[in-house]
């Protein structure tokens, strides 16, 4: 850990700086896989549970009427759990993205609910899907989200729309390089 050729005196401080919305979008991808597999977990354990019975299929297919509302708590757990354990979900992490209070506090629980249910708020629309087509639902919710993290693009902060409701940011890690003194080429036992 204490390396001479890297000088502690001189090193500058970590600072944070709003994460851009490419940034978050790419943390978005990670937590996508994530996500995807708590909901295929869970879909084996209910499964399981109710002996292949949680999907019934005939003239129309019918999943078990509390099986979505279970899902949806579920992956609202895992990031509630993520912001409020460490500020961070796993898709978060490899981009060194932290979620805190715009004061720069670690987020509190009243943020972290009102920040989960106004993001899910557009999951709404998948529910209006007996009205409409499933894939136009599903178009509509995409093009919620786009307008959604739009806001993104003009806030100063770089916060999305859920974001300035809940008063949240996500911010990231700047870590500047250290520069290294290249330790001497000569071999002391050949100089004179």
């Amino acid at each position: 850990m204490n390396d001479p050729a890297i000088s502690t005196e001189t090193a500058p401080a970590i600072t944070w700086q709003p994460s851009s919305l490419l940034r978050r979008v790419a943390g978005l991808i990670y937590d996508w896989v994530a996500v995807l597999a708590i909901v295929m977990v869970v879909g084996m354990i209910c499964q399981a549970a109710t002996r292949g019975q949680l999907v019934q299929t005939g003239t129309h297919v019918v999943i078990a009427w509390w099986y979505r509302p279970l899902q949806y708590l579920v992956i609202v757990a895992y990031f509630m759990a993520s912001w409020l354990r460490g500020g961070q979900t796993l898709g978060m992490r490899p981009w060194r993205m932290y979620l805190r209070m715009r004061d720069g506090s670690r987020i509190r629980w009243r943020a972290a609910i009102v920040r989960a249910i106004v993001v899910s708020l557009p999951m709404l629309l998948l529910s209006i899907g007996h009205g409409i087509a499933p894939h136009t639902a599903i178009l509509i919710l995409l093009l919620a989200w786009v307008v959604f993290y739009a806001v993104a693009l003009f806030d100063p902060q770089r916060c999305a729309l859920h974001d300035i409701i809940a008063g949240t940011a996500i911010v990231h890690m700047v870590v500047p390089r250290l520069s290294r003194q290249r330790p001497s080429t000569t071999n002391p036992d050949t100089h004179p």
